[in-house]
């Protein structure tokens, strides 16, 4: 009995960290993980055509807030992307669900943006 209670307390420890870092993870519409880019420079996206099918941009709407640290980018076609820290914000298209981060780490370029 006193084994399966230290299995249970060292379970409670874990649950806790696990939340604490899906709390770091941005998201944009619906839940979904957003991603940085590192060939983007100077906080101007690069990722365009094909990169931009697989990687959605995180695109601004019209009267869209967001609180402090978020900001936007012009794309080349004149739309407004948004930013976290300067990074422009994308989605990968592989995830299919709330809290899905597939995308982390692909190529050694794309990265799950922490707020």
């Amino acid at each position: 009995m006193k084994r399966i209670s230290g299995w249970l307390a060292a379970g409670l420890v874990l649950l806790p960290f696990g939340a604490a870092q899906a709390q770091g993870v941005a998201t944009g519409d619906k839940g979904m993980t957003l991603y940085s880019f590192d060939k983007d420079a100077g906080g101007k996206p690069a990722c365009y055509d094909d990169c931009a099918a697989k990687w959605p941009p995180y695109m601004m709407r019209e009267g869209e807030t967001k609180p402090e640290g978020w900001g936007t980018v012009e794309r080349t076609d004149g739309s407004m992307q948004w930013t976290l820290g300067g990074k422009p914000a994308y989605y990968f298209a592989g995830d299919k669900k709330a809290g899905d981060k597939a995308g982390d780490g692909l190529g050694g370029v794309w990265h799950a943006l922490g707020e």
